[in-house]
């Protein structure tokens, strides 16, 4: 096979294993399976041939029309170059683990067929987009993506959190879409093709017109579908979906997406230095803000979602200073310890019965419970707070000596304020990292209390693929850095001397400075009485989940989700309200940017939803009313004249014929 023909499999067979699940789910069960796990794999087998034959030398483009527009044509085109051979690799190797995962995770849902659909199309959407050489074909792609994580997300669509949540997720992925599909339309005017070739041909010719609104306007879009600020709120509700979606969504897919679009486009923004130092400025607010946020979420699920937008963070402040080699190395490592994290917390939540890090606080010998997850995830955290030797150091810190190299002013493809913005802000979010990936740590791993409830073992399936993650959370960086620039512009992604120090030296004293907030707030949390006993239908939940060790993981999450209310955080030992102080309430609630929005957007247009409604019901409806009222008065003084008696109409006929006599006799005499 030629390796174009390769490169449309890979997206090709998840997109038959989804349609094939959904017609198969209720005739065939025993099918659903495999053509969940399959097509995933053989897709991750065929990413691997592709890249293995492109090699990183020259990119892979071939194109044929696909419809003639009279204007700029939209053609099904491939481009894929070593970031599209590497990121395909990372999307098809998590997309078959979460499918793995779930055959145990969700063993006993009903809704298991059109659940590992929805994954394998999800899956298929952001291949396409990652292969895509068409500007259109990659927004199809994009708003599939959109159309699955609203559905994924509502999965446990009983509860209300699972349904606001996909609402939610949709309406601001959408709100960025709006603008991004105006950006889209402008490039391609500019350029007149949405080949992407062409598109960079144009910027490097010069002739791109309006670089700095095409750039905003695309911005939008990404800071929506890569939960940047401010468009990021929807990114931690989504923690209502099964934590296998969340893996999904975090590690390789969707928020990712945006990423990867900025980086295959990024001589369009390098042509607006405006547009640069704005995605500096997003980046820093998105880096820090999410960090502080973190530090104080109690839902095991939220605290990882905010590491996910600080993380992206990074990756578009790696791009902001002009280095996507960095910014791309950074999301392939991230998305092999941010689905370990999601899958091992997974794990912890089946084994706690319970999504609050408070109440895992309280539970003693939870680690005995879950070994795999916890030196799974022991690893996943060490590689997100990059300690050395862990990937995430690597990858980090190439993003990190980028914004250093920019700063400092050794390179003009970047402003040098984009380069000091982008520094400042990494190596704050590096202290603020690593102090509540402890804190998480602490808290789950080192309760104190009662004993950790007994939910049974596992299946093999969950616990396999933990493993098989922390494989390239812990090696992948120290391994890659050295080969990756080859497949990406050639930039040295060598972790610099300077940043190094800085970067581990400031986690290091965050991850100390949580253990030592730990260690007090436990001391005086030892002096509390317990928290009272859980109530019936927790202990019922406890008891059922117990009576079946090999039953649905998903069970134990979609109760916990629904029975999940405001946590006994004022007497738990939470490190993280002694690091933040006064600042702790407001990051527990995302700086209360959901309050924000709802009173400047929100609250005025269903302000005037209502006076469109009230103006439609009460004045454009009395005016049709009143046409209608006006014939049916005529009608019915018309109507009382018909009553059908002859005797009537003949003396009414009479009547009229005398009165018309008279009346000619008048006018004849002249009186």
């Amino acid at each position: 096979m030629t390796t174009t023909t390769l490169a449309v499999l890979v997206p090709l067979l998840p997109f038959l294993g989804a349609v094939a699940g959904l017609l198969l789910g209720r005739t065939a069960p025993g099918f659903v399976r495999p053509l969940a796990v399959l097509p995933p794999l053989a897709s991750l087998v065929l990413a691997a041939l592709v890249a293995v034959r492109q090699g990183g030398e020259q990119a892979v483009d071939t194109h044929a029309e696909l419809t003639p527009t009279g204007s700029v044509p939209i053609e099904l085109a491939l481009h894929i170059d070593g970031f599209a051979a590497l990121v395909a690799i990372l999307v098809a190797f998590v997309a078959a683990c979460v499918q793995i995962y779930s055959t145990g995770y969700l063993r006993d849902d009903p809704r298991y067929p059109s659940y590992a659909a929805l994954v394998s199309l999800f899956s298929s959407a952001m291949l396409l987009v990652v292969y895509s050489g068409d500007l259109i074909v990659l927004l199809v792609g994009w708003e599939v993506m959109g159309i699955c994580s609203y559905f994924l997300v509502g999965h446990y669509w009983e509860t209300p959190e699972a349904r606001a949540a996909s609402l939610k997720a949709f309406l601001v992925t959408k709100l960025g879409d709006v603008p991004f599909l105006i950006g889209l339309f402008a490039l391609a005017t500019d350029a007149g093709s949405f080949r992407i070739t062409r598109v960079l041909g144009t910027v490097a010719s010069g002739n791109l017109h309006h670089p700095t609104l095409i750039a905003l306007l695309l911005l939008a879009g990404v800071a929506g579908k890569s939960a940047q600020f401010p468009l990021h709120t929807w990114l931690p509700d989504a923690m209502a979906g099964p934590t296998p979606v969340s893996a999904l969504i975090h590690a390789a897919t969707m928020v990712a997406a945006g990423v990867y679009f900025i980086a295959r486009l990024l001589p369009v923004f390098e042509a607006s230095q405006a547009a640069m130092i704005v995605l500096a400025v997003m980046a820093a607010v998105t880096m820090a803000g999410s960090a502080l946020a973190a530090l104080a979420q109690d839902d095991i699920k939220r605290v990882l979602a905010y590491s996910t937008i600080g993380q992206l963070g990074y990756m578009t402040g790696a791009l902001a200073v002009g280095d996507r080699g960095a910014a791309v190395f950074h999301l392939l490592s991230h998305g092999a310890f941010k689905a370990l994290l999601f899958l091992a917390a997974g794990v912890i939540i089946h084994a706690a019965g319970t999504n609050s890090l408070a109440a895992m606080s309280r539970m003693r010998g939870l680690r005995d419970r879950v070994p795999d997850a916890y030196w799974t995830m022991t690893v996943a955290l060490l590689a997100l707070a990059a300690i050395p030797p862990f990937s995430g150091f690597f990858s980090k810190e190439s993003v990190l000596g980028a914004a250093e190299h920019v700063a400092t002013g050794n390179t003009d493809h970047a402003p040098g304020a984009a380069g000091w913005i982008v520094l400042v802000a990494g190596l704050l979010t590096a202290l603020l990292t690593a102090a509540y990936a402890a804190r998480l740590w602490l808290l789950a791993f080192r309760g104190r209390g009662a004993e950790a409830p007994d939910h049974g073992r596992q299946p093999l399936t969950m616990t396999l693929v933990l493993w098989v993650l922390a494989g390239p959370s812990l090696a992948f960086g120290g391994l890659a850095y050295r080969s990756l620039p080859g497949w990406f512009d050639g930039r040295d992604l060598t972790p610099t001397l300077l940043t190094s120090i800085l970067g581990t030296g400031l986690a290091v004293v965050g991850g100390l400075l949580t253990y030592g907030a730990w260690q007090r707030t436990s001391a005086l949390a030892a002096r509390v009485p317990a928290a009272p006993a859980p109530s019936f239908a927790w202990e019922h939940l406890q008891g059922e989940a117990a009576a079946h060790p090999e039953g649905d993981a998903s069970l134990v999450e979609a109760h916990a989700l629904a029975d999940h209310g405001p946590a006994d955080l004022a007497h738990a030992p939470d490190p993280g309200r002694l690091i933040l102080g006064p600042l702790y309430r407001p990051a527990a609630a995302g700086f209360h940017l959901d309050a924000v929005y709802t009173a400047l957007f929100v609250r005025p247009v269903q302000a005037g939803a209502s006076l469109v409604r009230f103006l439609d019901s009460e004045v454009v409806d009395t005016y049709v009313r009143g046409a209608a009222a006006l014939p049916r008065l005529l009608g019915a003084a018309v109507r009382r004249a018909q009553t059908g008696n002859v005797q009537t109409y003949v003396s009414a006929l009479l009547a009229g014929t005398v009165v018309l006599a008279v009346a000619v006799v008048l006018v004849a005499t002249g009186a």
